[in-house]
């Protein structure tokens, strides 16, 4: 059974970084690419980034690139989300995704979903 737990989240104010963790299991993590992504209140759900299986290769939103940095750890099963100069707008409940080797660029992609944790910035 495939389990993607997170954690990290919190009531940060604006300007504060805060870093979100993903911990996988039941899955070959080395061969998925991770993600995140999040929804707000009111709002529909939103791709944030994600990082390939490798982590040679990750890919941003518009609004948190140059803000939002995406890793991973293969040896820990792990990925994060390290999310400096935060904003009023980023908040949400994060999600992690995963995807079997190819690309995730859109909710369509994904196979597998965490619960999510929140994030709130204040301002």
């Amino acid at each position: 059974q495939v389990q993607l737990v997170e954690s990290g989240g919190g009531l940060v104010q604006a300007g504060d970084s805060l870093r979100l963790s993903c911990a996988s299991s039941g899955l070959i993590f080395s061969s998925y690419s991770m993600g995140w992504f999040r929804q707000a209140p009111g709002k529909e759900r939103e791709f944030v980034g994600s990082i390939s299986w490798s982590g040679g290769r990750t890919d941003y939103s518009d609004s948190v690139k140059g803000r939002f940095t995406i890793y991973r750890d293969n040896a820990k099963n792990t990925v994060y989300l390290q999310m400096d100069s935060l904003k009023a707008e980023d908040t949400a409940v994060y999600y992690c995704v995963a995807r079997y080797r190819f690309s995730i660029k859109s909710s369509s992609d994904v196979n597998y979903w965490g619960q999510g944790t929140q994030v709130t910035v204040s301002s």
